[in-house]
């Protein structure tokens, strides 16, 4: 297989205001990144591909069928969305199988393939407690288990890491390189291109619609770092946590911008988030959340408009 998803000039309008704008791009084998700030196409694309919306003009073809068309095969895609909505009053394996029953898995089977696939993200400790009083790491992971339950061909996965800790962002970053070592094949999206690049070399950078970059993430590096990259931590501890971080040589300027926000300004940032998780568990910090605001890609997507 050359390709997995095919998009040759795909456009979807919400009335007047265009969600994909001539969308044209390749997606092969294994894992590839789709980056682009919020509110740039990513979550669009991914409904199109599950066959939850139809393209207003264009192609589009998934394993080498049309999604919308083809909806039946949806056993073939499996979907993580952004948004971590689920059902609290649920335990993971509940949860999980309950949304195979509704695909028409029967009962045996679809408890089967739940427990199976909450084995697979690393909860089967906690497979039997409540999902009310999971932190967001854990959901996103119960989230990935109810996509691949199936054991579909291709994972679609919407901003999964988005607001994680450092830990939880370690530990799906691994779990993806799993799956797509034991042979599925993965579309990432991400607002931050830093996050996913251990994951991957191959990228589609979109804005407003449009892809203004594909193939091998280096090509890029150069335009990309010679903008300071913003890294929004939040702890309880931020001056603490600040005073670490002020000998690392990547960090160009820290700012404590609420009781418990830190901003860091980096040159590095795969470097810097690379050493996180390890500066984490040395000095026992309490990290809740890593997100990086919009505006530190805008200037490098305004380049590359050019």
């Amino acid at each position: 297989m050359t390709e997995v998803v095919r998009a040759e000039n795909t456009t979807k309008r919400y009335g007047e205001v265009l969600g994909l704008n001539g969308f044209t791009a390749e997606f092969g084998p294994g894992i590839t990144a789709l980056i682009g700030p919020n509110g740039s196409g990513k979550s669009t694309f991914f409904r199109l591909l599950t066959g939850q919306l139809r393209p207003d003009s264009g192609h589009l073809t998934v394993l080498g069928r049309d999604p919308w068309t083809s909806r039946a095969d949806s056993v073939d895609v499996g979907y993580c969305p952004e948004h971590p909505a689920v059902y609290g009053w649920m335990t993971p394996t509940e949860f999980v199988a309950y949304l195979l029953r509704l695909d028409g898995y029967p009962r045996y089977e679809a408890e089967g393939r739940a427990t199976r696939a909450i084995a697979t993200v690393g909860l089967t400790d906690v497979a039997n407690r409540r999902l009310r009083g999971f932190s967001k790491g854990m959901r996103q992971r119960v989230k990935v288990a109810q996509a691949l339950a199936h054991d579909p061909k291709l994972l679609l996965l919407d901003e999964p890491l988005n607001g994680l800790d450092p830990l939880s962002r370690v530990q799906l970053l691994e779990l993806f390189e799993r799956l797509a070592a034991a042979g599925h094949h993965l579309i990432v999206s991400s607002h931050v291109l830093y996050e996913v690049e251990r994951l991957t070399e191959e990228i589609v950078m979109i804005s407003n619609g449009r892809v203004l970059a594909t193939g091998n993430v280096h090509r890029l590096r150069d335009a990309l770092d010679a903008h300071p990259h913003t890294i929004a931590l939040r702890t309880k501890d931020p001056r603490r946590l600040a005073e670490r971080l002020t000998g690392w040589e990547n960090v160009t300027s820290l700012e404590i911008e609420e009781p418990d926000r830190l901003i860091v300004r980096t040159r590095a940032p795969d470097t810097f988030y690379r050493d996180l998780p390890g500066l984490v568990l040395d000095s026992s910090i309490d990290v809740s959340e890593v997100s990086s605001p919009d505006d530190n890609l805008e200037a490098v997507f305004r380049f590359l408009s050019e």
